[in-house]
Parts: structure tokens; C-alpha cells; sequence
């Protein structure tokens, strides 16, 4: 396996994102506080540009790419939000790219991601492989592949996110004692639990995830890899992943606290949340470190915690389910 990310490479990959990415807020409410009985911390990557944290590893990744990479492009397999936020790096430097879809993935995602000039290849998510049809495609045109979280600079341009936090909660004179990040192959985790090693090493970061599809939280339980049920959906699309990555995994190991495992009520129902007392937008799968919170999985009376909401791009049908509750 080539060298992990390292603290200083998310540095240098905020110096490359600066005046490009958003600088997201980081969110309180008084209703979520009383719930909790702690005082809770909203990173809103859903007012990230493109709607998500992707954009940042997108970025980050194309923008290192040598000027040999304009003609053959880039490619990358995603359900929707790294989907947009390689395809919108990639307009910005002038390079074709073209992003592997499930046939399923929510329809805003995969409009969004064609409205960004990208092609859409679309698959079947039970019966083929993403990353073997990528990589075809990345053989044939000799495009570039920029995997969603099995990437070095990914992984490094999602921690900037973890720089933020770090320096905002800095700035208001908090110590996090624990973070809970929405989880997938885990580049965003990862990420961020390199800069919580820096700036607040007692800081405990936890996963959020969809019943069925923990495959972190049973991965780090045992010390190994394992795969996740690629035969079942769920509405958290955007955290739904064959298997934890390689890297993200080797940076977590033995480091992380116990898997957050939660339903698509429960995501629905942080959806909803987010909405009537925030009035701010989010996708299921985004919402998952909020869910978590909301419906107990982690201890929060009297503790300081920061929750992730990695990302925004829901479907409006998706949306009503939630606000119907």
C-alpha cells in the first residue's frame, strides 16, 4: 500500500482549497442542545459547494493532476456527491470526466452531476462492480481514476473539513470531546481524525452508519476489513460502500470508538429535525452523525460534541417522506 495521508498533507490541501471550497459554518441550536443535554456542534457540509464534503477531495485531487490529464479526462464511481464534486473540479480545469452511477441513485445527484458536463455511466449496483467498470473506462481513455475514498489526496481534501472544525472550535474556546462523522469508505473520517490527533487528541471520533451497511463499526470491532451487504438499500445512499478503505482503515485502526448504527427512520426523522428547527436542507445519508445523535446512540449529557452533515443532495419525493413523519 503506498504512504498514508499525514497531518500536514490536509494543510497543504486547505492552501490549494482556499477561495475554491466554502468555508462552512459551524452550527448550534438550543432545541438540539436541550435533547442532548450537551452542547452540540453542526459541521453544515450540505452548504458546501455542490452540496457536500466531496467537493473538497474532488478538488483537491484534480487540481494536482499534470496537464497530460486533458485529454484523456478523469473518471470516478460514486452514487452522487463525489460524483459532483469531481465533475465540478474537473470543469474548472477544463477536463472531461466521467462518473460510474448506480442506475438507482437518487435522480437530483445524477441530473446534477450531467448539469456539471460530466458523463454518466449508469450500473447495476446488486450484479456489476463500480470500481472494475472505472477502471475499464480509465484503460480504455486513459482518464485518470479518482476513487471517492481509496485516494491519497481524497482522503487529504476531505480532512480539511476536520481543519475547520479544529480551528473553529478553537476559536470559541471549546473542547470537543467527542465527534461523530457520517461514514462510508471512511475518507472523511479519516480525514478528520488527523486533525482531532493534532488539535484535540482526547477527542473520541465515532461512525455513523445505516443498519445493515455498518461494515466499519464490524470492521474496527474486529480488527479486519469486512464488506458490506451490497444486496439491501437504503436511503443513506451516500454512506453506502462495499468496504471500508484500505487507507481510511490503516489511519483509524485501533482508534476509533464504537460503531453508530442507525435506521432510515431515524435519518428521516434528522432530515425532518434539521429542516423545522434549522431550516436547513439534508440527504438522509448526511444527516446519519445527526440521527445519531437525536435517537440516543451516544451519550451526550453533559459532554461537547461535533456531528457531521456531510451532505444535502436529496430528492424532493425522499425529502416529503421525511417532513411526513
Amino acid at each position: 500500500m503506498k504512504p498514508l495521508p499525514q497531518y500536514s498533507d490536509i494543510v497543504s490541501a486547505a492552501e490549494r482549497l482556499a477561495g475554491h471550497a466554502v468555508l462552512t459554518p459551524l452550527l448550534r441550536n438550543d432545541v438540539l442542545d436541550e435533547l442532548a443535554g450537551g452542547r452540540i456542534f453542526l459541521k453544515a457540509e450540505n452548504l458546501q459547494r455542490t452540496g457536500s464534503f466531496k467537493f473538497r477531495g474532488g478538488y483537491n485531487s484534480v487540481s494536482q493532476l499534470p496537464d497530460t490529464v486533458s485529454k484523456g479526462g478523469v473518471v470516478a464511481c460514486s452514487s452522487g456527491n463525489h460524483a459532483q464534486g469531481v465533475a465540478a473540479a474537473a470543469a474548472m480545469f477544463g477536463y472531461p470526466a466521467t462518473i460510474v452511477m448506480p442506475s438507482d441513485a437518487p435522480q437530483t445527484k445524477r441530473d446534477r452531476t450531467r448539469r456539471l458536463g460530466a458523463t454518466v455511466v449508469e450500473y447495476d449496483r446488486f450484479t456489476e462492480d463500480r470500481d472494475a467498470i472505472a477502471g475499464k473506462i480509465a484503460s480504455e481513455t486513459g482518464a485518470t481514476f479518482i476513487h471517492p475514498y481509496e485516494h491519497f489526496d481524497v482522503i487529504a481534501g476531505q480532512g480539511t473539513a476536520g481543519l475547520e472544525i479544529c480551528h473553529q472550535m478553537a476559536a470559541l474556546g471549546q473542547t470537543p470531546d467527542d465527534v461523530v462523522v457520517c461514514a462510508g469508505g471512511g475518507g472523511l473520517m479519516a480525514g478528520i481524525l488527523l486533525t482531532m490527533e493534532q488539535h484535540f487528541p482526547n477527542a473520541t471520533v465515532y461512525p455513523a452508519e445505516p443498519v445493515g451497511h455498518d461494515d466499519q463499526a464490524r470492521s474496527h470491532a474486529s480488527g479486519v476489513r469486512q464488506g458490506g451487504n451490497v444486496q439491501t438499500t437504503s436511503l443513506c445512499d451516500a454512506i453506502v460502500t462495499p468496504m471500508p478503505g484500505e487507507k481510511s482503515f490503516a489511519i483509524c485502526s485501533g482508534k476509533l470508538g464504537a460503531g453508530l448504527t442507525i435506521s432510515d427512520e431515524e435519518a428521516l426523522a434528522a432530515v425532518a429535525f434539521a429542516y423545522r428547527e434549522m431550516r436547513i436542507v439534508l440527504e438522509p445519508g448526511g444527516a446519519a452523525a445527526l440521527a445519531a445523535i437525536l435517537s440516543g446512540k451516544l451519550e451526550t449529557k453533559g459532554r461537547c460534541v461535533v456531528a457531521t452533515l456531510s451532505g444535502g443532495n436529496v430528492d424532493d419525493d425522499v425529502f416529503k417522506q421525511a417532513l411526513d413523519l
